[in-house]
């Protein structure tokens, strides 16, 4: 009785893993027949089509292989993020200088004209009217 499960469930995780890992690889990298036939024939004989996947179908070389990952995986990690924080940082403090800057020209372009703007000039305003 324990046998006939053991057998059971050796089967079924066969079937399971060999099902998964058809359906994980990538299409291009199938051998012998295309990825869905290849599923077919999962579906159809569990156990033949499990054996037969792992020995003819699968990738070779590419099982213990991680993926190679474009991106790092953290922004501090990420040199176009930190390219990109370092300019953003300058332009906002050169931003700042230049409003400051702009603010001390203001000041003092205001203090010249003895605290009047240009719209309160009476040059024009010669018969003494107003």
């Amino acid at each position: 009785m324990l046998l006939r499960v053991a057998l059971a469930v050796a089967i079924l995780a066969i079937f399971v893993y060999g099902l998964v890992d058809v359906i994980r690889t990538d299409g291009r990298l199938t051998r012998g027949i295309s990825k869905p036939a290849w599923i077919v024939v999962m579906i159809v004989l569990p156990v033949v089509g499990a054996i037969l996947w792992l020995l003819i179908g699968r990738p070779r070389g590419t099982s213990a292989q991680r993926q190679n990952y474009r991106h790092p995986t953290a922004p501090d990690d990420d040199p176009d993020f930190l390219r990109n924080l370092e300019l953003r940082r300058r332009q906002e403090a050169e931003a700042a200088r230049l409003k400051k800057l702009k603010d001390e020209l203001d000041a003092k372009a205001k203090d010249s004209d003895g605290g009047k703007d240009k719209h309160e000039t009476d040059e024009h305003d010669n018969d003494g009217l107003k």
